[in-house]
């Protein structure tokens, strides 16, 4: 027994314990010295020394379990014995299983108390003496957990070594396997004090060996230890990361072979992997633990601190980064758990100690660790975003101001991250361009047509477009020029749909023509790789103003934007084969065949967006072919828009702000209604239609001078002065023109009031500002005259042509005065019939009085008719479609001067200046012979009785000298119709009572006579 004794001190120097060990067992297990001879030679030979038979297995294990009681020198040779017993009670365990027997029968259970008596032995031991037998049994349990792991692994009840819970199950239910299992436990949890590292050594060299077979032990030992686990795997990977690469050339090299040569790692990597799944908070806190201690300059050793903590070992401490970037390299998962609060790590101290970390490295080594961190950051799935505004502000030059309260880098930080990210966008084109395994892609067809391999960084900056073409408009000195590369890389790998979104953001938030040019620049480089981005980016661009997507800000920009590029034409057509190619045509094209979805905003509540869109519709180009209704849409709000932008020119003036944005877009709305009524005949004719219909509608009247009239063209009176009385039927029989009329009968009536209520009431009006007033009457009719002057896509339109004198004023169309014409009497005067022309008798007035007192009224109301009217003269001969008009007007001024009791003309100015317009416009439109046509000069210095056998000498003539279109003959060297009024007979019967006048009055008149003579 001494001699026993002397042979456990030999294994664990401490003889007290080891007698105390020995001494544990009751006296039925204490043996003889003869006795332990034979169960010696028992246990080597097989054979029963007093029987002379051999031993069986459940005796034999039975034998070496007494001698590992009694002697534990023996501990070796008999725990490498019982592993043939682990292993026959395993086989026939999972045979049973396969034979669908009970497990816990047969030689399962002849071996399972041999088991148990086993645990319990060596758990009494570890229990007394951990330092001697903590070590020895937690290598003996987990390298035979690992053979018997992958011995085993290949059997038909086995699950596959991917189903952890189902493999944990099945060993966890036998007992040779939980035994180990819980011996490992133990040791672990004893050795956790003192000397961990052994521990996990031992379980890494396993898992390197047999894994996968071996995963389920470290997915459960994990679980069990996670802190522990997680740390210890750790440190004990970063020394033989450390101790690989101290044999290899160099401290560190950081090939791309570096797990095969480092075979722990790999380990390191499965274990943190399984444990991710339920503790990935305390994996990531110590990665960056590990991290931050690397940095963080060393400290003494305190009190608690292990002597074998790498924290303590500068080598260690060298090589924990280049430890990390690998790790992270070869599980993405690791990387993704901490690369978020990685970045917001690395400020400038932090960013400081690394870069004085790095300077020690050899160049080749610094290179190799450069393409692995670009390496991972072009396949992490996860804030990327994050990753790349961090360098691309480190990278900025300190002259630049950056954003927010990042300070200025040092120089050294700074050239590190400009070397990162230009390698970063070197490798993101070779992913992007060689992903086709080398081959090219095809012009016409987009990169994501073909198969291609994900890069994680690029799939998650895809929802980041706007915010990239945001930082790349700022215009930052070398950031922008990094970013704009990002986004073409970006584009190229997301297709046209992702070119397509880029190009619409750099169109929407560029502000300058410099900003606007990255977008050309984007276009220039993916006009290769994707075709049709132009018009796609214009299609996106409609979609979103649809949707309403776009704020009033962003909107007026993008309208601007793509305004500028279409008028950049010119400068893009210096190539000789820029005229296809242009990327102003192309962008002209594309919103050409929008204009119909453009239209709309020229009616937009917001001044700005209305403004821009104009300029874009006056400068785009317009479509071959469009249908009538979309024309007719454009040209309403054409339109409208027209006379909302007088409206607001007006307003700022009187306010004295936006005056020249206002007046710049009367001026674009006058150029985009020239261009439509150039367009087609039918434009031509709802252009000039609605203009003389808004100019003439009451919302606009006082925009021209005019007042609002009621349908009988007497002035409204404001609401502010006639009270509301409700809805009255007497009033809405009283309104003219909402019965039936019955023109020179006996239901006439004047409407001057109501019985018993005396005359209507007649308000003053607020009269206009004057030169407000001219500046929109000579706006109209220059956009007027405008759009009488074009001849429209097919040429001339009957008979007008332009001038040979370039100074001469091109001549009004016919056909478009006449459009005027036959507008304003259907305005003026409803009920004329288009067929009358011709002139009665001045007596034959009287049948319709009401008539021309409307039309009287309106002319009242309306100052603007007679420029209308002048400009439908000069249209000859379409001033006889105004016959009607002209008839009324002139037949309620013979009335007016008939019944006038003043002695001058002079003292019924509106009148007189009425009488001198409307024959004016008549010999302008030569309805009137030129000896007539001059009577209006001698006007003022007349009587009205004067005045009025003038007028009526006038209608005498058109009475008998019908104003007829026939009478006109087209002049082709003038370019107009002219009338010969040689044909119409003798005017001298018709100048007589002019001359009477002249005679009588010669003292005022002798400098007229020449104008009337025949």
């Amino acid at each position: 027994m001494l001699k026993d004794q002397t042979m456990s001190v030999v294994f664990d120097g401490n003889p007290l314990k080891a007698m105390q060990s020995s001494h544990t067992h009751t006296a039925q297990t204490a043996l003889s010295a003869q006795e332990l001879s034979q169960e010696i030679k028992s246990f080597i030979s097989g054979v029963d020394t007093v029987q002379g038979r051999k031993l069986s297995v459940r005796e034999h294990a039975r034998c070496a379990v007494r001698l590992l009681r009694s002697v534990p020198a023996c501990r070796g040779a008999v725990l490498e014995h019982l592993r043939g017993v682990y292993d026959e009670h395993v086989s026939a365990f999972l045979h049973n299983l396969e034979t669908e027997g009970d497990g816990s029968s047969g030689v399962s259970s002849n071996l399972e108390d041999i088991i148990q008596e086993v645990h319990g032995v060596l758990s009494e031991f570890i229990r007394l003496n951990p330092r001697a037998w903590a070590p020895l049994v937690s290598a003996w349990a987990v390298d035979l957990l690992g053979q018997l792991s992958s011995k085993h692994a290949g059997r038909r009840v086995a699950p596959h070594s991917s189903s952890l819970n189902e493999l944990l199950q099945l060993w966890m239910s036998c007992a040779a396997t939980r035994s180990l299992m819980e011996a490992y436990s133990q040791c672990l949890a004893a050795m956790l004090a003192w000397c961990p590292d052994a521990c996990v050594d031992a379980l890494l060299d396993t898992s390197v060996q047999h894994s996968p077979h071996f995963d389920w032990v470290v997915a459960h030992i994990g679980s069990a230890f996670p802190g522990t686990i997680i740390s210890r795997v750790l440190a004990c990977g970063l020394k033989d990361f450390c101790s690989h690469g101290a044999k290899d050339q160099g401290l560190l090299v950081m090939g791309a072979d570096k797990g095969s040569r480092v075979p722990k790692i790999g380990s390191v990597v499965g274990i943190l992997g399984h444990l991710a799944a339920h503790h990935s908070d305390s994996i990531r806190k110590e990665l960056l633990r590990m991290f931050q201690e690397s940095l963080t300059p060393s400290s003494p050793m305190s009190p608690t601190s292990s002597s074998t903590s790498w924290e303590n070992s500068p080598q260690l401490r060298r090589a924990a980064v280049p430890f990390l970037l690998q790790l992270a390299a070869m599980s993405p998962n690791l990387f993704g758990a901490v690369s978020a609060e990685l970045v917001e790590l690395l400020r400038p101290p932090v960013l400081l100690h690394l870069q004085a970390l790095l300077q020690g490295l050899p160049r080749e080594e610094l290179d190799n660790m450069l393409g692995l961190a670009v390496h991972l950051i072009s396949q992490s799935p996860s804030g990327g975003a994050r990753v790349l505004r961090f360098l691309a502000d480190t990278a900025t030059p300190a002259s630049v101001i950056i954003s927010g309260p990042t300070p200025s880098p040092h120089e050294g930080v700074r050239e590190g991250c400009d070397r990162l990210l230009q390698t970063l966008l070197l490798h993101l084109h070779k992913l992007v361009f060689n992903r086709m395994d080398g081959s090219e892609v095809s012009p016409h067809h987009s990169a994501s047509s073909q198969p291609q391999r994900v890069i994680p960084f690029l799939e998650e900056l895809q929802s980041h477009i706007g915010e990239l073409c945001a930082e790349t408009l700022r215009l930052e000195r070398k950031r922008h020029l990094w970013l704009h590369q990002l986004l073409c890389l970006l584009s190229v790998y997301g297709g046209p749909s992702v070119a397509t979104e880029a190009f619409c953001q750099l169109l929407t938030q560029a502000r300058n023509p410099e900003e606007l040019a990255l977008a050309w620049q984007l276009h220039t480089t993916l006009s290769s790789c994707i075709a049709g981005l132009i018009p796609a980016a214009v299609a996106r661009c409609v979609a979103q103003i649809h949707t309403h997507t776009l704020g009033p800000r962003q909107l007026r920009q993008l309208l601007l934007n793509l305004a500028a590029a279409i008028q950049s034409q010119d400068e893009e057509r210096r190539g000789a084969a820029g005229v296809q190619s242009s990327m102003a045509i192309q962008v002209g094209s594309a919103v050409s065949g929008h204009l119909h979805d453009f239209g709309p905003l020229l009616l937009h509540g917001d001044p700005a967006v209305s403004h821009a869109a104009v300029r874009l519709l006056s400068c785009s180009p317009l479509p071959r072919t469009s249908s009538p209704a979309h024309l007719l849409l454009l040209s309403r709000a054409a339109v409208t828009h027209f006379f909302l932008a007088l409206r607001r020119r007006g307003e700022g003036g009187k306010v004295g702000r936006d005056g020249g944005q206002a007046g710049e877009a009367v001026n674009w709305s006058v150029l985009l209604l020239s261009r439509f009524a150039a367009y087609s005949p039918l434009t031509l004719k709802a252009v000039l239609q609605q203009l003389v219909e808004g100019a003439l509608h009451k919302g606009n009247a006082e925009l021209f001078g005019g007042q609002i009239a009621d349908m009988s063209g007497a002035p409204v009176t404001s609401p502010s002065v006639s009270p509301d009385l409700g809805a009255s039927l007497l009033d809405i029989n009283c309104r003219f023109g909402t019965t039936v009329n019955f023109s020179g009968s006996v239901w006439s009536v004047f409407h001057a009031g109501v019985i018993g209520k005396g005359l209507k009431v007649r308000t003053a009006a607020n009269l206009p500002d004057p030169s407000g007033v001219i500046q929109n009457v000579q706006t109209l009719l220059a956009v007027i005259v405008q759009c009488c002057s074009s001849s429209g896509l097919n040429g001339s339109i009957n008979g007008s042509r332009p001038p040979s004198d370039p100074d001469e004023p091109a001549p009004i169309n016919a056909e478009a005065a006449k459009v005027i014409a036959v507008t304003l009497v259907e305005n003026v005067c409803p009920d004329v019939a288009n067929g009358e022309l011709s002139w009665p008798p001045e007596e034959h007035a009287r049948t319709t009085v009401e008539r021309d007192i409307h039309i009287r009224r309106c002319f009242e109301a309306h100052p603007v008719l007679f420029p209308l009217l002048q400009v439908v003269a000069a249209g000859r001969p379409a001033l006889c479609y105004c016959s009607a008009v002209l008839r009324g007007l002139l037949a309620t001024l013979l009335a007016h001067w008939e019944a006038s009791r003043e002695t001058l003309s002079t003292d019924s100015p509106w009148h007189l200046q009425a009488s001198c317009l409307l024959v004016s416009c008549m010999g302008e439109g030569q309805l009137l012979p030129p000896v007539l046509a001059n009577v209006h000069e001698a006007f003022p210095h007349l009587t009205p009785f004067e005045v009025r056998l003038l007028l009526l000498a006038v209608w005498e003539y058109v009475r008998g000298n019908g104003p007829m279109p026939q009478k006109f003959i087209f002049s082709s060297e003038k370019g107009l119709f002219c009338r010969d009024f040689s044909r119409d007979g003798d005017v001298a019967r018709y100048v007589a009572p002019i001359h009477s006048v002249l005679h009588k009055n010669i003292d005022r008149l002798g400098h007229l006579c020449w104008r009337f003579q025949l």
